[in-house]
């Protein structure tokens, strides 16, 4: 819907994933003042600075960006639209702009960095998108709305994270295009996200296929297979029961490796330095021999 009246907005986002809603509430005739996001990052050895994505977006649609926060208070802004910002932000920022978030989960369920990935790995079948006001302490602000998305059976992190921005996107246009309403308290128990570490996204045979097939869905896991690194870009599980004789977890039986409980297929895999392939492409080059194991060195 349009909004009944333009906001004058101060918009701190860094990721792709806060891309969308900033250039919806341009779109939507929102008086943008100032974008704030993390500083540029080095790409590598003595090869640059590289901006966020949302610096460029706000670059694209002649948005003056800032990288200090301090900033935000002094535009004349009425509110601050939070998506992902990746900093708490102060409360003396708070009282002198208050601030909504857009967060990606139903609170106060998965508080925290990466509540995307943590819904999918808990096997939660129900997640959601929640405009809050920003409190000091970490999603703990009252709720403007919500709305609930399913998890469909077997969705990558992709998948679900973009369907998530497309529905977080438009509550978001709701909530500002008309008059705050009072917010509600969270209710519930809280959990917290806490950001994933590369060795969270190890996979470790030796564990329920179910589990790691959950961690696979996240789109960055991955083993070793001769001592380099092989990521695990799609699999399924194919049996539930244990693990077949006494294969060690990590064997393979074609493209089916045994686990600590039942059985995973793999189907697209990178080798480390390659391009992503099927898991049948893999195996024709890579050529297992009797006792080798994923996992190994």
């Amino acid at each position: 819907m349009a909004p009944t009246a333009s906001r004058r907005i101060v918009y701190l986002g860094t990721p792709a994933l806060a891309v969308a809603p900033l250039r919806a509430l341009v779109e939507f005739g929102h008086d943008v003042r100032l974008v704030v996001t993390r500083p540029d990052r080095r790409r590598g050895r003595g090869a640059g600075v590289s901006a966020s994505p949302v610096k460029a977006e706000a670059e694209q649609l002649g948005l003056p960006v800032a990288h200090a926060l301090d900033a935000a208070a002094d535009v004349g802004a009425e509110i601050g639209v939070v998506v992902a910002y990746g900093r708490v932000v102060p409360g003396w920022v708070l009282e002198r702009l208050p601030m909504v978030n857009l967060h990606f989960s139903l609170l106060p369920r998965w508080r925290g960095a990466a509540p995307v990935e943590r819904a999918i790995l808990a096997g939660d079948q129900v997640t959601g998108v929640c405009v809050m006001a920003l409190e000091e302490e970490l999603d703990t602000g009252p709720l403007y709305a919500s709305r609930e998305v399913e998890i469909a059976p077997g969705e990558h992190l992709g998948s679900l994270r973009g369907r998530l921005v497309e529905v977080g996107t438009r509550l978001l246009v709701d909530v500002l295009g008309g008059p705050l309403v009072e917010p509600r308290p969270q209710t519930g128990e809280p959990t917290y996200a806490e950001k994933l570490g590369p060795e969270e996204l190890r996979l470790t045979w030796s564990r329920p296929a179910a589990e790691i097939a959950r961690i696979v869905r996240l789109d960055r896991a991955w083993t070793t297979w001769r001592g380099r690194r092989l990521l695990v870009l799609d699999a399924g599980v194919v049996a539930t029961e244990e693990g077949a004789g006494a294969a060690a977890p990590g064997s393979l039986d074609g493209a089916t490796v045994v686990t600590g409980h039942g059985s995973l297929q793999l189907l697209r895999v990178q080798p480390e330095g390659r391009a992503p392939m099927h898991a049948a492409e893999w195996l024709r080059g890579a050529r297992p021999v009797a006792g080798e194991r994923l996992g190994g060195s």
